[in-house]
């Protein structure tokens, strides 16, 4: 297995100290010329915790990590996978965020 990134280590270290079951966070990294993609696997009873009310919490993980995508250069997004069998029955695009550039 591939040494994992600082944005990608990060992630995990923030999601794995929120959630219920952290043995189950695991993380994908992807570059294109988007910039770089995490996403992110969890328990479906992790969910609220990750996401937090009214998406405050994943809001807040994803501004945290592009402060860290901009330290290497580099625009970071974070996805978050909705499992089979999570309490969220409708489709959610998870992959939107407020900060959509950081300009420094």
């Amino acid at each position: 297995m591939a040494a994992k990134h600082p944005d990608q280590e990060f992630v995990e270290y923030v999601v794995k100290a929120i959630v219920a079951n952290p043995g189950d966070v695991k993380t994908d990294r992807v570059v294109d010329e988007m910039g770089v993609l995490i996403t992110l696997h969890l328990n479906p009873a992790d969910m609220g915790y990750v996401i937090g009310r009214q998406g405050q919490t994943a809001r807040a993980i994803r501004t945290l990590l592009k402060i860290v995508g901009a330290k290497n250069n580099a625009r970071v997004n974070l996805k978050i996978h909705e499992p089979e069998g999570s309490r969220r029955s409708r489709s959610v695009d998870t992959d939107t965020s407020v900060v959509d550039d950081l300009k420094i």
